[in-house]
C-alpha cells in the first residue's frame, strides 16, 4: 500500500484526453532477461495494439499512433534496473515509466488513459506478519512467498524474562498454576501493547499461532482483533522457520482472500472509530475534501455522475447526460484525488463491497 503520485503520473493524469489512448504496462527487467525476450513481449504488445487499431481507428489517428509507438520502442532504456514499464500513447500524448514494481502484463486501447489500469496491474506481494505464542514466550516473523524472517522487537521473547522484569510479582502464592497464568496473562498483554509499533510500521495482514489455551488467553484482551487475519492453533514453538513458512502456506494460498478479509478489517476499525464514508456520493465529498486515506472499491466499479452546486456535491447522473456537469466516471475522479493526497487504493473483487454500496473510503479523521 501507501502508493505515491510521482510527477510522472501526475502527468499522465493530467494528460488531454483524446483517443486512441494506448496502455501498454508490461514486465521489464533488462538486468535479469535477454533483451531477445523483453523485444518479444513488446512486439507481442505493438501487434495487438495494431490489429485494435486498425478494427476500431482505421483512420489516420490509428497511424499516428503506431508510429509514435514504434518511435517509443526504439529509444527504450535497455540499462535500467527497474522491474516493469508503462507506455501510454495517444495522437497528442506520449509518456513511458520505468516502475520499480513487479506487474502482470496488460495491453488497453480505450478513449482515455484511466490511471486505475496501472493499479491493477501492481502484483501484489505476499507479505504478512507472523506472532508465535507459547507458554514459554513469543517470536515474530514477517514471510512472503519465499522467505520467513525473524523481526527484533523490544518485547521479551521469553516469559522467564518477562518475570524477571515484572513490576508485581506475588511471593505467597499457594497456587503455582494459577500464579503461572496470571504472569503468563501479563506478559500475553505486552506483547500485544509491542504489537502496536509493529503494525504502524508494516500494515501488513497479521497471523496468530498458537496452542488453544494461549490464543484463548490472547483472544480475550487483544486490542488487535481488527488487524489478524486467522488465528492458527498448534504448538509450533520448536519449528524452524522453512518449517513455519511451510505451515502458512495453505493459509496464504489464496492471497486475495487473505488481501479482502483484511480489507474488511480495516472497513470495521475505521466505521467503529467513525472514520469510515460509504457509497459514492459520501465517498466523493470526503476525497474532494482532501480526507481520504484508503480507497476501497470493487474491481470494474464505474459511476456516471454529475457535478451539485458546489466540488464536493455530485448525483448520479441521469439521460440525457449535460454536457456541462457530466462525469463519465466518478470513481477514476476519485481514486485520483486519494492520490493526489497521499492515500492508497485497493480493489476487491466484485460483490466484496455490496454492503458498502460498492466503494468505501477510510478517513485521515
Amino acid at each position: 500500500m501507501h502508493a505515491l503520485l510521482t510527477p510522472e503520473i501526475r502527468e499522465l493524469m493530467e494528460a488531454v484526453h483524446y483517443r486512441p489512448a494506448v496502455s501498454i504496462i508490461l514486465p521489464f527487467e533488462p538486468k535479469m532477461t535477454s533483451k531477445s525476450a523483453i523485444t518479444l513481449l513488446l512486439n507481442k504488445a505493438a501487434d495487438k495494439v495494431e490489429r485494435e487499431l486498425i478494427e476500431n481507428y482505421p483512420d489516420e489517428m490509428g497511424k499516428i499512433v503506431m508510429s509514435k509507438l514504434r518511435i517509443i520502442y526504439n529509444s527504450l532504456n535497455f540499462s535500467t534496473h527497474k522491474k516493469s514499464i508503462a507506455i501510454y500513447v495517444s495522437p497528442v500524448f506520449e509518456k513511458v515509466l520505468y516502475l520499480g514494481i513487479e506487474v502482470e502484463e496488460k495491453v488497453i486501447v480505450d478513449e482515455s488513459f484511466e490511471i486505475r489500469d496501472l493499479l491493477y496491474s501492481k502484483k501484489q506481494i505476499h507479505k504478512y506478519l507472523v506472532l508465535l505464542l507459547s507458554g514459554n514466550g513469543s517470536q515474530i516473523y514477517i514471510g512472503n512467498t519465499e522467505s520467513f524472517v525473524k523481526i527484533v522487537s523490544n518485547t521479551p521473547e521469553s516469559v522467564s524474562d518477562y518475570i524477571i522484569d515484572a513490576p508485581e510479582q506475588v511471593a505467597n502464592f499457594s497456587d503455582a498454576t494459577a500464579h503461572k497464568e496470571i504472569l503468563i496473562d501479563k506478559f500475553l498483554r505486552y506483547v500485544d501493547n509491542a504489537l502496536d509499533n509493529i503494525l504502524n510500521a508494516y500494515h501488513i495482514p497479521l497471523f496468530v499461532l498458537g496452542t488453544d489455551k494461549i490464543l484463548g488467553h490472547f483472544k480475550k484482551f487483544t486490542k488487535h482483533s481488527s488487524s489478524i487475519i486467522d488465528y492458527v492453533h498448534g504448538n509450533y514453538e520448536e519449528l524452524s522457520p522453512i518449517e513455519l513458512l511451510q505451515l502458512l502456506q495453505p493459509h496464504v494460498a489464496d492471497w486475495r482472500q487473505v488481501k479482502q478479509k483484511e480489507i474488511l478489517n480495516e472497513i470495521e476499525k475505521a466505521a467503529n472509530t467513525k472514520k469510515l464514508a460509504v457509497g459514492m456520493r459520501d465517498v466523493w465529498r470526503e476525497a474532494m475534501g482532501r480526507k481520504g486515506k484508503l480507497l476501497l472499491v470493487e474491481k470494474n466499479y464505474m459511476y456516471a455522475a454529475e457535478h451539485g452546486s458546489s466540488e464536493e456535491i455530485i448525483y448520479k447522473a441521469i439521460e440525457p447526460y449535460s454536457n456541462f456537469s457530466y462525469i463519465k466516471d466518478a470513481v477514476d475522479d476519485v481514486i485520483e484525488k486519494v492520490l493526489e493526497n497521499d492515500g492508497d487504493v485497493e480493489f476487491v473483487d466484485e460483490g466484496v463491497l455490496k454492503d458498502f454500496d460498492h466503494i468505501a473510503l477510510v478517513k485521515y479523521y
